[in-house]
């Protein structure tokens, strides 16, 4: 890559979607200068990579606005659809296409990306979907537009964060039985979004006689049956079975996967609509501009793999803006729909408790053992019988030391995941469960040398059973966890009232 190439000044739109979030870190990486255009900056200001890039107001149906983001730009991707933002989605993607078109080539901006969707051959564009029709028009649209333009067009997107994927986690986690429409047996070629990244920051240096679309895809072709199929394999679910009926109709089947997943309906139906018509790549001409590196595309198994990692490898995050490096591109981030990630329940609690933070800290830190868990003993010392029922360890290990933790102790039946001396300590349960589930205990500064403690418990459920658990606990968090903390500000507040034990 020459220095001009280095020095490539990109914008993006839609920084605050999806894959635009998940891009300007890679172009950055790369080297590139990057200028994001969002409607709400503030969306970003949370990502790490906040400080390293140029982030202005717009939109990109305001000519004004967009002539002032295109300025001095060579490279503009265009990553906003209208999708899920009511019945005159067409007509909005269709002006906005064609204004972005027009100031980007008044502005001299050398090359447009734009990232589409996969069409299936041989069928005319009227009878498409709508979601799929539109994604093609506005390909068309900026191929016109009189600026160099690269349009890749995909199918369903592997990683965390991606409306399919997440309709497919949802589905596949929360049934162990589906009856399903008949468009699960329909043929489709999903690509993992590390895939549709590297394809995406490769555009950016194709010479300018490159004007075109190029299918990208991973190396499986699948039948939506097979997607779910494979997700229960790679996720450790019990195999599914999956029933096909004919009578759900694109309506019908959204109001289903709105009832059974938080997938919004309005997404939802479009999403499903698309599925009727088989999208298999039909070249791989990308590969002549942006080679494919040693295993890459990656395959169906590895790309879902990677989505899962983050939660299956505890990486839960105090807060996404403590995060020193961007996470992987399969990874969750910030400003995902809250739909987003899979089930993640959480129960908080926080108390101001008039002790200071090294008080409150001594107190938290030793938890559990001896100390016990400061709510409910009977039901701690039942939940630990119950484990130790089913082959779990219990209660039964305590702690090494009385005082002092470490990351790696054993603690009765949880395990220290994370320390951080004087502010937090993070556990990860090693009770027998249908998920994994953490309890995360905070201690802030607050006004007047006091603390503020937060509890947090998590719980990432693993297929029907792991929602039923959840549930059904849910009534007595209030007692366990509410009791937890009003306990343990109150044992530091005893600190304070009876002073340092023989007179310290």
């Amino acid at each position: 890559m020459d220095e001009q190439d280095r020095e490539l000044r990109c914008l993006v739109t839609g920084a605050t979607g999806y894959i635009g979030g998940r891009l300007v870190p890679e172009l950055l990486a790369s080297g590139y200068r990057v200028r994001c255009l969002a409607r709400s900056p503030d969306k970003l200001r949370d990502h790490p990579w906040a400080d390293s890039t140029e982030i202005v107001r717009g939109d990109v149906t305001d000519a004004a606005s967009l002539a002032d983001a295109l300025r001095g730009v060579d490279v503009a991707y265009y990553l906003v659809h209208s999708l899920g933002s009511g019945r005159d989605f067409e007509r909005t993607d269709r002006e906005a296409a064609r204004l972005f078109g027009e100031q980007a080539r008044r502005a001299g901006v050398r090359r447009i990306v734009y990232l589409g969707g996969l069409t299936p051959r041989g069928v005319p564009e009227q009878e498409l979907s709508p979601h799929l029709r539109s994604r093609a028009e506005v390909g068309h649209l900026l191929l016109a537009s009189g600026v160099p333009t690269t349009v890749l067009r995909a199918a369903v997107i592997i990683g965390s964060g991606s409306a399919s994927f997440e309709m497919l986690r949802y589905l596949t986690e929360r049934l162990p039985v589906m009856v399903t429409p008949s468009w699960v047996r329909t043929r489709t070629q999903p690509v993992a979004v590390r895939d549709v990244l590297r394809c995406l920051v490769g555009s950016a240096t194709m010479p300018a006689r490159v004007s075109r679309a190029f299918d990208i895809g991973g190396p499986d072709v699948l039948t939506y049956r097979d997607m779910m199929l494979r997700y229960a394999r790679v996720a450790r679910l019990p195999r599914r079975l999956v029933l096909t009926v004919p009578m759900l109709t694109p309506g019908l089947s959204s109001h289903w996967v709105g009832l059974v997943t938080p997938v919004p309906a309005s997404i939802a139906r479009p999403l499903t609509e698309s599925l009727r018509h088989e999208v298999v790549c039909h070249e791989h001409d990308i590969a002549e501009w942006v080679p494919d590196p040693p295993g890459a595309p990656l395959g169906f198994d590895a790309a879902v793999g990677l989505a899962l990692q983050r939660v299956q490898g505890a990486q839960v995050s105090t807060r996404w803006s403590s995060a020193a490096v961007p996470g992987a591109p399969s990874d969750p981030l910030p400003t995902d729909p809250d739909w987003a990630g899979g089930s993640l329940y959480t129960d908080v609690r926080e108390q101001l408790v008039e002790a200071s933070p090294r008080q409150l800290w001594n107190v938290v830190e030793g938890i559990g053992g001896e100390h016990g868990w400061y709510s409910f003993p009977l039901a701690w010392a039942v939940r630990g019988l119950l484990d130790r029922m089913v082959g779990g360890v219990g209660l039964r290990r305590g702690r090494r030391d009385a005082a002092r933790l470490r990351v790696g102790d054993s603690l009765d039946f949880w395990r220290v995941e994370e320390i951080e001396p004087g502010r937090l300590l993070r556990l990860r349960a090693e009770m027998r469960l249908p998920g994994l589930a953490w309890l995360e205990l905070t201690v802030e500064p607050a006004p007047g040398g006091h603390a503020r403690y937060r509890q947090r418990a998590l719980f990432h459920p693993r297929g029907l059973a792991g929602q039923a658990y959840w549930w059904s606990v849910a009534p007595f968090h209030s007692v366990v966890f509410g009791g937890m903390a009003r306990n343990i500000a109150a044992a530091a507040q005893r600190v304070v009232d009876d002073g340092p034990p023989n007179g310290e």
